[in-house]
């Protein structure tokens, strides 16, 4: 199996569509999403209807989770608070029902889906964890891989039963080691915020050959951006973008 996960879309019409352009030309037996599907973003009812138009399955986001919860929404900061009501002003009924469905957690081909932390947090970070804190977690789900986004950072942890190593993943393929079990964090799509550059980036994961290869994707982000400002969104959402 070649399986393209992907996350943080955040909304992102136009790196979205060049990210399953990519995907069509590369070619996958599957695509995941990993949440955070609207927020930030300008076009949040188009990238869902095209999420459920391709049939790619989506655990649940943070920003899902806080237009769907007045208490996660409450501890947000202004800023991304303001974003996620024009979000919300943006989506149809049947947009939002569907976002109610997505499930926190998915195991597909001995790998688990979260969001944010294993084994099931769709708001824990996992930004510079210690090795402590690895293990534990490597500790809490059975599957021998487990695909993360919501820091829109790539990243990867492995741990081969006795020492956790770290690794700052760029463009290109990866060989997995066949013994070593691996958190796995496949950046973003929609608002990629690591210092390599400002592509779209997604993962391929070969279950057969035990690589993944992360993918860059070039979009025209001035577009979006220019949509963001047109549509009130904070102006950060913007320019972070260019």
């Amino acid at each position: 199996m070649r399986v393209a996960i992907i996350s943080d879309i955040h909304g992102n019409l136009e790196a979205f569509l060049e990210v399953l352009a990519d995907i069509d030309q590369t070619g996958v037996d599957a695509i995941h999403c990993l949440g955070d599907i609207v927020g930030y973003g300008p076009d949040p009812e188009a990238v869902v209807q095209l999420l459920r138009r391709k049939r790619i399955p989506s655990v649940m986001g943070n920003h899902e989770l806080a237009l769907l919860s007045d208490g996660y929404f409450s501890r947000l900061n202004d800023s991304t608070k303001k974003s996620l009501l024009i979000t919300r002003s943006l989506l149809t009924e049947e947009s939002v029902r569907y976002l109610e469905t997505l499930p926190e957690t998915v195991s597909a081909y001995d790998a688990r889906l979260v969001h944010g932390c294993p084994p099931a947090s769709v708001t824990v970070y996992l930004f510079d964890p210690s090795d402590r804190m690895l293990e534990k977690l490597f500790n809490a789900f059975p599957e021998r891989i487990c695909f993360v986004g919501h820091t829109h950072h790539l990243a990867l942890f492995g741990f081969d039963g006795s020492e956790v190593s770290r690794d700052t993943l760029t463009e290109g393929i990866v060989q997995l080691v066949p013994d070593t079990r691996y958190i796995i964090n496949v950046g973003s799509v929609g608002q990629p915020r690591d210092r390599q550059n400002k592509n779209a980036k997604y993962v391929v994961w070969d279950t057969e050959q035990h690589t993944i290869e992360v993918r860059f994707v070039a979009y025209t982000a001035s577009i979006t951006a220019e949509k963001i400002i047109k549509r009130g969104f904070p102006e950060y959402n913007a320019t972070r973008l260019l």
